[in-house]
């Protein structure tokens, strides 16, 4: 409507043109006139266009100046994360998976997404890791029994050992012979080690046609007054549930043998006891 009116007054201009300036030369004071009419026509136009654009075009509000200023940089992050995103979507998309080996796999894959090669480099490294786990509880079984065979066990050479000890210093013949019972010191076979406690203990087990277990042992003492060696036989029979002395003994070299346990010697001699008018004599 506003270049319709606009393009209107221009022919209206051109038209009045000639007469106007015919009238100018006729009659200046008409001219006059006519051109305080053109004037106002003028001054009027901008504002009836004006007012005829306002009308036409509806009234939009320009956002603020932070939130304009703001939108660019918003607008520039949101891109900036959908290109990053897409990126990472189409570089993962277009990653070759890689192949799996007995030393590679760390099982991130479906046994279903595995070729026929990759499954059976699966099948190898699990069953080398079952097998490796087995060998470790073997192990462990055989050291915790050997452990309490050895140290904890009421047949344990160890423990047989400290109780003969403990005989021995606790007599007083063997006190006369060697010294105080805090001064004598027990080990076992004579070796280049001078650690007393790292000497091997000279023993041995086994079972007769009997079932009865012998447990045999020798060991070296030493004190102030005076060496010597500890012979220890034990046995236990089929069915019982702890070892008995037969022979605990203390040799002293030029002394007579100490016996503190000496089952066969009462054995022999319960067997010389005679018998007289039916009487048992001792």
């Amino acid at each position: 409507m506003a270049f319709q009116a606009r393009a209107f007054q221009q022919a209206c201009r051109l038209r009045s043109q000639p007469a106007t300036s015919m009238m100018r030369l006729e009659n200046p004071q008409a001219n006059a006139n006519t051109n305080a009419t053109t004037s106002i026509l003028t001054t009027s136009r901008p504002y009836t266009s004006q007012h005829t654009r306002t009308r036409s075009r509806p009234q939009t509000r320009s956002p603020p100046l932070a939130l304009s200023l703001s939108l660019p940089g918003q607008a520039r992050r949101h891109t900036r994360r959908a290109s990053s995103s897409a990126s990472s979507s189409s570089s993962s998309s277009t990653t070759p998976r890689r192949s799996i080996t007995v030393t590679s796999d760390d099982g991130r894959y479906n046994w279903s997404d595995l070729s026929t090669s990759e499954k059976a480099a699966r099948g190898t490294q699990q069953t080398f890791n079952f097998l490796l786990v087995a060998a470790g509880l073997v192990g462990t079984v055989t050291i915790s029994y050997l452990l309490y065979q050895e140290l904890l066990s009421p047949d344990s050479s160890a423990i047989q050992f400290n109780a003969a000890v403990s005989r021995i210093k606790s007599s007083p013949e063997c006190r006369a012979l060697l010294g105080p019972s805090r001064e004598i010191t027990a080990f076992g076979e004579p070796t280049a080690n001078k650690w007393a406690r790292a000497r091997p203990l000279a023993h041995s087990t086994e079972t007769d046609r009997y079932g009865t277990t012998h447990f045999r042992m020798h060991f070296n003492v030493a004190g102030p007054e005076g060496e010597g060696v500890v012979t220890v036989h034990m046995t236990k029979p089929r069915g019982g549930d702890r070892l008995e002395y037969q022979l605990l003994s203390l040799t002293v070299k030029g002394h007579e043998t100490v016996y503190l346990e000496n089952k066969e010697a009462e054995r022999n001699v319960k067997s010389k006891v005679g018998k007289m008018f039916g009487v048992q004599w001792r």
